[in-house]
């Protein structure tokens, strides 16, 4: 990732059940596989379904040193319309603290119903808003919404230009595979079990991954990705 500086200071936001956090360590970890930098921070209260959820990722090619809450994100990702609708979210509204030029990557499959001061707001931002069907994509390619998260990281990965698909594809694999597996047993009965149960893990590693993929596919066919001197511009103004 040499050459132009890239950093982009990441907030998730969500509702419980949607694998946000989850989503923020693929992203992270991605981007370190790939030789960058990055920290991250998950935010939430109650650990229940629908409860709102937040998670702050810094990620870049240089040093970094921040650690903690993204007030001011270059980045927001809401992956869910209820954070907007309903505000189901910690840091109202949803893009609050917003830099110039900054990238909202909304999951919806249409565009969704603002106030007019929220328009207003975003216009004088100079938001570059996205919405990306990511549950849809999960669905039809993952077979399961579960899977939305996924697409989301997919979707930021295209936009930005980190981490890369092959990056993102072992950081894919490690949060499935990378604990807890036990390569071998003392019985051919256990053989049996354990390859059964890596058959099924691996199945799942394949069908999250072909999700990531779809949704960075999906991006960089409509043009969303972020050209050399964009990220120079954003760079400087996250500066």
């Amino acid at each position: 990732m040499a050459g132009i500086v890239s950093r982009y200071n990441v907030r998730m936001a969500g509702i419980g059940g949607q694998g946000v956090v989850t989503a923020s360590h693929v992203l992270s970890n991605g981007v370190i596989i790939g030789k960058g930098q990055s920290t991250l921070v998950p935010f939430f209260g109650s650990e229940k379904r629908m409860a709102p959820v937040e998670s702050y990722v810094r990620v870049a090619n240089v040093q970094i040193y921040e650690i903690g809450e993204i007030i001011y994100p270059n980045v927001i990702m809401i992956f869910h319309p209820q954070v907007i609708t309903h505000g189901k979210s910690y840091t109202m509204p949803f893009y609050s603290g917003l830099k110039e030029a900054g990238v909202v990557l909304i999951n919806s499959e249409e565009p969704v119903a603002m106030g007019e001061d929220q328009e207003r707001e975003l216009r004088l931002m100079k938001a570059k808003v996205c919405y990306l069907p990511a549950t849809k994509i999960a669905n039809e390619v993952g077979g399961t919404d579960l899977a939305t998260n996924m697409a989301m990281v997919g979707g930021i990965a295209g936009i930005i230009g980190m981490p890369s698909l092959p990056a993102l594809k072992q950081s894919v694999h490690e949060r499935f595979l990378g604990k807890g597996f036990v390569v071998s047993g003392g019985t051919a009965s256990l053989d049996n079990v354990i390859e059964r149960k890596f058959a099924k893990k691996a199945e799942l590693v394949e069908k999250n991954f072909a999700v990531v993929k779809a949704a960075y596919e999906y991006v960089i066919e409509r043009g969303w990705a972020i050209s050399g001197k964009e990220a120079e511009v954003r760079e400087a103004v996250a500066a």
